[in-house]
C-alpha cells in the first residue's frame, strides 16, 4: 500500500476502531492463544470490550510461529477493514540464543559484533513470529544501584551512541519488508530513565536542560539517526513531568527538533501512571495529556479506547492527532509488509532450524569471551594450566542462572555451565567441585566440604555473583557488594592458603571489596549467556586471551556513587600528593577515584606504549589533528589492547568533563609486535551545549590524551584558534 490508501483506510475506519489500533495488549486477550481464563478475565479487569480487542492493533510478549500464525488468522478472520497484528516482545539481548547482557556487550568495545548479536536475534524472533523488539536500551547510567544496568552499555555518551546505532542496524537490516528476517527496533526509554533519583526504579528524573542534551539525549538521537522505526517513553518524570505525557520531550524535541515519524508506544501502563505521578487526576486527563504528548500506541492500559472519543466530541482534542497515530501504526505495519503477508516470516519449519542453531551460539560464545574483564592477575593462577589440579567452588560453580534477567525465551537449562566447560577443557588436570555456600546463605556443611575440597587441590577457582533477580526491572539495590554468605565463602577459604581466581556472575557493577583484594585474580564474566560456561573457561584456560574494558566504573563503595569518569573539576580539587588537607573535595574514609575506572581492563599479555604524537600545537576549524601513539605487545602471548583517546576542554563557557572519550583504537599484536594507533580530531568533535543551549566549541586549551583507560593516559596540549 502506498501512503495514499494508507490515508483512504484511515479514513474508512470509525473513532472506535482507530482508538482500538492505537491499544496494545498482551495475548491472553486473544482467541488461538491458548491460555488459561483468555478474553473474559482480562477484558473485567481492564474494562475492555470484545470490540475493543478485535480492532486492537498490537500483542505484547507473544511468541512461538504456530501461536502467532493462529492467533494472526484468528485475528485477520475479525478485521473489517483486513488490518494485520503487531506481534511485540522484549527481545534485549537474544531470542532463545542468549547473548551476554548488554552491560557485558558494551565491554566488548566491539560495535559489529554487537551488530551481528541483533540481527540474530532478529531472525530467530522473525521467524518465531515477531515483528517489533522493544530494543535497544540506549539508556546512559552512572549508577550501579538501579537494576535495569544491565541493559545499558555504559556510563558514556560517545559509546552507548555507537552501540545504539549498531544494535538498530542489526535488528533492522536496510529494508524490512525485503528483508523479512529482521524485526523493527523500538529504542528506549526515553528520555533519561537511567538517570533515576538514588538507582530506584521508576524514580523521579530532575535535571538541567543542557545536561540532559550534553550526556542523556546523544545516544537517543544515534539510534533515530540510524533509522529506528519506533521510540518507547520511560517511566520517570523529566523536568518534572511523566515522560509520557511530556509535551516538550515528546512533541517538542523528538518530533518537531529531531524530526521523528515512527511510532511512538508507551512503557506498560505508564500513561495511566501519570495518576500516581500526581500530574493527571484520572484515566481521562491521562488520556489527554498523553495524545498531546505525542504517544501514538498505550501499553496494557485503556486511558485511549474509553476516553479519547468523548475528548474528540468534547472538543477538547482534535481528531487529526488520532489520525496522525493510526497512520504512523499503519506506516509501520505496511513497512514490515504485513499488508501483503500478515504471517510475514513465521514458520514452524524454519524456526526449528533457525532457532538455537549452532551457528548462532558460537556467536554468542564469541561475544561472551570479548565481554569479559579481567579485573586482576598476578599471574600464578590465571591462565589456568592444561594440568592444573583445580577446586572449583561456589553457587555459580555449576549453575545454570548465568542468562540474566531479559532473557526472552533462553531456557536456563540449555545454558553450558562453568564446572561442565572446564572440566572438559582440563584434561590433564583435575576438576573438583564444591557448593561452598548459596547465592545467599550458607551452612557449616558447606564450608567444610569446600575447605576438604580446597585442600586438595593446587588452586581455587571461585565461581560468585548475583543471582538474575538480583538485577533488571525492579532489580534495584543498596548495597551492591556480593551476598555476605559468599563474602564468608571467600574469606575462608582465603585462610586455606591456597591461590584464588574469582570468577563473577553479575548483571552491576558492583563494590568488590571482600573479594578482589582476597583473590590472586579476578575475572568479571556478567550474564555471559547461553555459551557462557565455554567461552568463560577458554578465558580461564588462556585459549582466548580476556580483551574487554569496563564501560561502566566499580566503585570504592555505595557511597561514591555516582562516580564516573567524565566527572567536573571543583573549586577545590583534591591534590592527590597532598592528602591529609581538609578543605578540598574529598571523601575523609574513602579515595574520590573508583575502584576501577572507566576503559579498564587486563590481559595475559603487556603492552607498553611509546611518545604520543600530535600533528600541531593548533587547530582550526578547517584542519583537523593528526594523533599517533605506537604501541607494543612485550609479553608472550598474542592480545588485543583498546587504545583510547580522551579530550579535556580546559576552560569552557560552562565547565567541561576532565575528560572525555573521543575515539579508540583495538590493535591485535602478536608478541613482540609493534603498532600504530592513529586517531583524527577535529573541531567538531570539541562542541558542546552552551548555557544557552547553542552547540560549538570553546577557542582555548585543550588536553589529549591516549591510554589503555580513562585514568593511565599520556597527555599532549593544543589550541583551538
Amino acid at each position: 500500500m502506498n501512503n495514499e490508501q494508507l490515508l483512504d483506510l484511515v479514513r474508512q475506519m470509525t473513532l472506535e476502531e482507530k482508538t482500538a489500533q492505537l491499544l496494545q495488549l498482551t495475548a491472553n486477550f486473544y482467541e488461538g492463544t491458548n491460555v488459561e481464563g483468555q478474553i473474559t478475565g482480562p477484558m473485567e479487569e481492564m474494562g475492555i470490550t470484545e470490540q475493543s480487542v478485535d480492532a486492537s492493533g498490537s500483542i505484547l510478549g507473544l511468541s512461538g510461529a504456530q501461536a502467532i500464525i493462529d492467533v494472526q488468522q484468528a485475528y485477520m478472520q475479525k478485521s473489517r477493514l483486513g488490518i494485520p497484528l503487531l506481534f511485540m516482545a522484549d527481545v534485549v539481548h537474544g531470542f532463545k540464543t542468549i547473548f551476554p547482557i548488554p552491560l557485558a556487550i558494551g565491554c566488548s568495545w566491539d560495535t559489529e559484533l554487537a551488530e551481528k548479536s541483533a540481527e540474530i536475534a532478529a531472525r530467530e524472533s522473525a521467524v518465531s513470529g515477531l515483528h517489533v523488539t522493544f530494543a535497544p536500551m540506549v539508556d546512559l547510567v552512572r549508577d550501579p544501584r538501579w537494576g535495569r544496568v544491565m541493559e545499558t552499555t555504559g556510563e558514556d555518551p560517545y559509546l552507548n551512541s555507537l552501540f545504539a546505532a549498531a544494535f538498530v542496524r542489526g535488528y533492522q537490516g536496510d529494508s524490512l519488508k525485503d528483508e523479512p528476517d529482521r524485526l523493527a527496533a523500538c529504542v528506549k526509554h526515553f528520555a533519561a530513565y537511567g538517570a533515576a533519583e538514588g538507582g530506584r526504579d521508576y524514580n523521579t528524573v530532575d535535571m538541567s536542560e543542557r545536561n540532559l542534551r550534553e550526556y542523556y539525549l546523544p545516544a537517543y538521537k544515534a539510534a533515530l539517526d540510524a533509522g529506528v522505526e519506533m521510540v518507547m517513553t520511560s517511566f520517570n518524570t523529566v523536568d518534572g513531568i511523566p515522560a509520557s505525557g511530556n509535551e516538550k520531550l515528546m512533541r517538542g524535541i523528538l518530533r518537531d527538533e529531531w524530526g521523528f515519524d515512527g511510532v511512538l508506544i508507551s512503557d506498560w501502563a505508564s500513561i495511566r501512571e501519570m495518576i500516581a505521578h500526581g500530574a493527571a487526576e484520572d484515566d481521562r486527563e491521562a488520556a489527554y495529556r498523553a495524545i498531546r504528548a505525542g504517544v501514538d500506541m498505550e501499553m496494557m492500559t485503556p486511558c485511549y479506547v474509553h476516553h479519547l472519543p468523548e475528548l474528540i466530541e468534547s472538543g477538547e482534542v482534535d481528531e487529526k492527532l488520532i489520525d496522525e497515530a493510526v497512520l504512523r501504526i499503519l506506516q509501520l505495519k505496511e513497512k514490515l509488509g504485513l499488508f501483503d503477508n500478515p504471517l510475514r516470516a513465521a514458520d514452524p519449519e524454519r524456526e526449528r532450524e533457525i532457532v538455537f542453531s549452532k551457528e548462532h551460539r558460537q556467536v554468542s560464545y564469541e561475544l561472551a569471551t570479548k565481554s569479559a574483564v579481567l579485573l586482576k592477575n598476578d599471574g600464578s593462577v590465571l591462565p589456568l594450566q592444561p594440568d592444573a589440579n583445580v577446586a572449583l567452588i561456589g553457587p555459580f560453580a555449576q549453575s545454570p542462572d548465568i542468562l540474566g534477567w531479559w532473557s526472552c525465551e533462553g531456557v536456563k537449562e540449555d545454558a553450558v555451565k562453568l564446572g561442565t566447560a572446564l572440566q572438559e577443557r582440563l584434561t590433564g588436570g583435575k576438576v573438583q567441585f564444591a557448593q561452598g555456600s548459596n547465592v545467599h546463605t550458607i551452612t557449616a556443611e558447606q564450608i567444610a566440604e569446600a575447605l576438604e575440597v580446597a585442600s586438595k587441590a593446587d588452586l581455587i577457582v571461585l565461581a560468585l555473583g548475583e543471582d538474575s533477580e538480583m538485577s533488571g526491572e525492579g532489580g534495584s539495590r543498596t548495597d551492591i557488594r556480593l551476598p555476605a554468605a559468599q563474602l564468608e565463602l571467600v574469606k575462608q577459604l582465603k585462610a586455606a592458603g591456597k591461590p584464588i581466581a574469582s570468577v563473577i556472575f553479575n548483571g552491576r557493577p558492583l563494590d568488590l571489596h571482600g573479594v578482589i583484594d582476597e583473590s590472586d585474580a579476578v575475572l568479571e564474566a556478567w550474564f555471559p549467556g547461553s555459551e557462557g560456561g565455554a567461552a568463560i573457561a577458554d578465558v580461564l584456560t588462556g585459549v582466548v586471551n580476556p580483551s574487554a574494558r569496563l564501560t561502566m566504573s566499580f566503585p570504592q563503595s555505595v557511597g561514591q556513587i555516582p562516580v564516573y569518569y567524565n566527572h567536573f573539576n571543583t573549586g577545590r580539587p583534591l591534590n592527590p600528593e597532598k592528602t591529609e588537607e581538609r578543605y578540598v573535595s574529598k571523601y575523609i574514609d574513602s579515595p574520590n577515584e573508583p575502584l576501577l575506572p572507566f576503559g579498564y581492563g587486563l590481559s595475559y599479555t603487556s603492552f607498553s606504549y611509546g611518545d604520543l604524537e600530535v600533528s600541531s600545537n593548533e587547530m582550526t576549524a578547517e584542519e583537523s589533528l593528526s594523533i599517533q601513539v605506537r604501541v607494543t605487545n612485550t609479553g608472550e602471548r598474542a592480545g588485543v589492547e583498546t587504545v583510547q583517546l580522551y579530550v579535556r576542554d580546559v576552560t569552557g563557557e560552562v565547565v567541561r568533563p576532565m575528560r572525555e572519550l573521543k575515539g579508540y583504537v583495538k590493535l591485535a599484536l602478536a608478541p613482540g609486535e609493534s603498532g600504530t594507533a592513529t586517531f583524527t580530531l577535529n573541531e567538531e568533535q570539541l562542541r558542546y551545549h552552551h548555557s544557552d543551549l547553542s552547540y560549538r566549541s570553546d577557542r582555548g586549551e585543550f588536553h589529549i590524551l591516549v591510554g589503555a583507560n580513562s585514568r593511565d593516559t599520556q597527555k599532549k596540549s593544543f589550541r583551538l584558534v
